[in-house]
């Protein structure tokens, strides 16, 4: 079997050095890598894997590596676009993008017009631009493997599935996060600090207090949408704490298939790398004994507005989705800078989604031109 090539865009955070883990266990070759700032580690993998092109999003922290690699034969790029050449270097590559927020979208498209198969992690590239990404992969017969470890368990549990007419309903399961069982009331005055204490993913910043506002719950819910090519209402989640059950699927004859597995990303990142075939892989066996109970409740909808937010964004489809969105990504930011409470969250999502532009029929333009837009909303809110 010819040796996998693999290009991972977002190399330094979480997921990135993860599926660098797979990439190291299985002798895989790295492309190329790309990085937003983080110098000191992209500097350290790619004297590990020896890619042919590095990509630093910042201009002066691919200023910095191209001194720090100047020894080597690795060619650095800058800006988006040093991140789109990365990701559509070579067809024959999978890639494996890992971006953080909107900045996944370009790259994904750039990896889509050179024929490549991608790896999804960045669900904001189906959240923002859903119909523009899948319309030209299906044009392009590109194959999208779903990362996150609640797609790929929907994706796996479909594998028996005959035919599209006869999946009823996708459960996605929720963590629930480190605030599950906080009414509204007392998660005004919650902060930073405990909003990134996830009782059981290590993830970024970012993603974490997006799990602890349960918006990372409604951003799948739209992606699992344009994913599996289903209707919101048939879309339902579910609160498990423990994080073994990764997301189900029901028939029609209402039968349910769950994947099952101990809360760690290398078993999904390394099925998409891997699809169709499955290999040894370095996650701890799951021993069901040991956890005894596994539990399952309804989320609260009133404490987390984030989920309906996100259901209502892609029931009303076009750039909604992209707003609502944008509108988290620098709501966000202003939480996790003391600028705004954790329920402001909420709030300035829901009145971006509520102000953003109607429109059905979009461009890759107006898709960045709806981001400027939810961002400069926000901002003035504040």
């Amino acid at each position: 079997m010819a040796q996998k090539v693999i290009t991972v865009l977002g190399s330094t955070g979480s997921i990135g050095e993860q599926a660098l883990d797979v990439a190291r266990l299985h002798g895989y070759k790295i492309n190329a890598l790309t990085a937003a700032q983080n110098v000191d580690k992209i500097e350290r993998q790619a004297r590990e894997f020896k890619p042919s092109l590095c990509a630093m999003a910042d201009e002066e922290a691919a200023k910095e590596l191209k001194i720090r690699l100047a020894d080597t034969d690795i060619k650095v790029l800058s800006g988006v676009d040093g991140v789109c050449e990365c990701a559509a270097m070579d067809m024959d590559t999978i890639v494996l993008n890992s971006l953080v927020g909107m900045a996944g979208l370009q790259p994904t498209l750039s990896a889509i017009e050179q024929g490549c198969k991608i790896a999804l992690a960045n669900k904001e590239t189906l959240v923002a631009g859903g119909k523009l990404v899948m319309n030209r992969a299906k044009e392009k017969n590109v194959d999208i493997m779903p990362v996150d470890s609640e797609h790929s368990a929907i994706f796996q549990a479909m594998q028996g599935m005959n035919n599209k007419k006869e999946l009823k309903r996708i459960i996605l399961t929720a963590s629930g996060g480190p605030f599950f069982g906080k009414t509204k009331d007392e998660l005004k005055d919650v902060t930073l600090e405990q909003a990134l204490k996830h009782p059981n993913w290590s993830m970024g910043a970012k993603i974490t207090v997006d799990s602890a506002s349960m918006m990372n719950k409604g951003l799948e819910l739209i992606e699992a949408v344009w994913l599996f090519d289903v209707e919101p209402n048939n879309v339902d989640i579910v609160v498990h704490r423990q994080s073994i059950v990764h997301s189900l699927i029901e028939y029609v004859d209402n039968s349910v298939i769950a994947q099952l597995g101990v809360p760690d990303m290398r078993i999904p990142i390394q099925y998409a790398l891997t699809y169709p075939e499955r290999f040894v892989s370095p996650v701890k066996q799951l021993r069901l004994e040991e956890w005894k109970n596994l539990t399952f409740e309804e989320p609260d909808y009133e404490a987390f507005e984030c989920i309906n937010i996100c259901r209502s964004a892609i029931e009303q489809g076009g750039l909604c989705t992209a707003a609502v969105n944008s509108a988290n990504e620098k709501a966000n930011e202003l939480f996790r800078a003391g600028k705004i409470g954790f329920l402001d969250i909420a709030r300035l999502v829901g009145e971006a989604l509520v102000n953003s532009p109607k429109i059905n029929d979009y461009t890759l333009a107006d898709v960045l031109e709806t981001d400027k837009w939810a961002r400069a909303f926000v901002e003035e809110r504040v």
